[in-house]
């Protein structure tokens, strides 16, 4: 078992996310060594109850064979949270998932991302409006991430495609159990101009329990996200939720006030989210510049003429720094704060250290 394997077995056994993989690798030399442990080895770990270890202790290597086998057989590329590739933008949340599974591809332009999200009870008002956002979004180069539900979620990755742009869409079930069964067709669109993605193994029904899992990698893959329309209780409420956490802005489209698919959203702006009424009430909050490749802007490297750019430059050392003392010290917002620190990465004059602290490079 290599450490690929070994993490997606583990992410097999259940319930381990980064957060438990790093209390466990600083107890085992490695992933493979985490299944050489004993149960009592395995339970003195902080956060590794009986139940876990008993999943890991017992796990068999023929079920890692299978689902090694059916990946693929589905065209499927497995990405772990050590590997190069991994997406920048869910690198920098709490909890983040140590297998993805995909099936397309995620590209560097993906960092460009807004996630729409909203009632699987879409309105006519707020298909019709989500559809609209996309389609302009991607005109402006951003990739549209969304959750490839009914209502809302479809609108906005249809809208995308329809544009010839990219949408991600990020699933609360595993691959030969694609949710809804109708979005099969869309699945496979979405994978020729995109990638669908998925945390689960391959063979994880779309349980209740999934879908809150599922939305903190749609807010984690994105700068910010728009609530298209969402009632009372709707999960893309737990969406805008996880992106406040992870530092992202949110946005909602103000609905009718006697209209329940309207109440979330206009909850959420009487909670300080951003009203928006058209595109540009977006795309003002983040430095596009910074994500335009070199030659776009007459050079390559570090662009003198960004004067934003070249502010949090100035504020990266060699002496890491954190993004909160860049935040507090660059009087920028976090979202913007995020697009400039993605375009000096990008760019290699500066690098992203365990967490989120950020030096430049040598």
């Amino acid at each position: 078992m290599d450490r690929l394997e070994a993490l997606v077995a583990l992410n097999m056994a259940g319930s381990i996310g980064s957060v438990r993989l790093k209390k466990l690798l600083e107890y085992f030399d490695s992933p493979q060594g985490i299944f050489s442990a004993s149960i009592e080895k395995l339970t003195a770990v902080s956060g590794i109850g009986e139940n876990l270890a008993g999943r890991i202790h017992s796990f068999k290597r023929e079920a890692l064979e299978k689902e090694l086998k059916l990946a693929q057989k589905l065209a499927l590329k497995i990405i772990t949270v050590e590997d190069e590739n991994y997406p920048l933008n869910l690198k920098n949340i709490p909890g983040l998932p140590i297998v993805l599974y995909v099936k397309g591809e995620i590209t560097q332009e993906d960092e460009l991302a807004i996630a729409i999200v909203g009632s699987r009870k879409a309105s006519f008002y707020g298909s019709v409006a989500a559809a609209k956002f996309a389609s302009e979004l991607v005109g402006l180069g951003f990739t549209i991430v969304s959750g490839l539900a009914r209502g809302i979620d479809s609108c906005a990755h249809q809208a995308a495609l329809k544009a010839g742009g990219r949408t991600l869409a990020v699933m609360g079930s595993g691959f030969s159990k694609i949710y809804p069964a109708e979005n099969k067709e869309l699945c496979e669109e979405i994978a020729r101009s995109g990638a669908v993605i998925s945390e689960f193994p391959l063979n994880e029904e779309p349980l209740k329990e999934n879908f809150p899992r599922r939305n903190r990698i749609i807010s984690g893959l994105s700068l910010g996200v728009l609530v298209a329309e969402a009632a009372r209780n709707s999960g893309a409420l737990i969406t805008s939720d996880f992106a406040l956490e992870q530092g992202r802005e949110v946005f909602a489209l103000p609905g009718k006030i006697d209209s329940e698919n309207s109440y979330g959203v206009n909850e959420l702006i009487k909670q300080g989210a951003k009203l928006v009424t058209r595109v540009s009430d977006i795309s003002e909050e983040f430095n596009l510049g910074a994500f335009l490749p070199a030659k776009e802007k007459n050079g390559a490297g570090h662009d003198p003429n960004n004067e934003k750019e070249n502010r949090l430059y100035e504020l990266i050392t060699p002496k890491a720094a954190t993004l909160d003392e860049l935040f507090e010290r660059a009087n920028m917002g976090i979202p913007e704060i995020s697009g400039i620190l993605l375009s000096l990465q990008l760019k290699k004059l500066i690098k992203q250290l365990p967490g989120k602290q950020f030096v430049r490079n040598s």
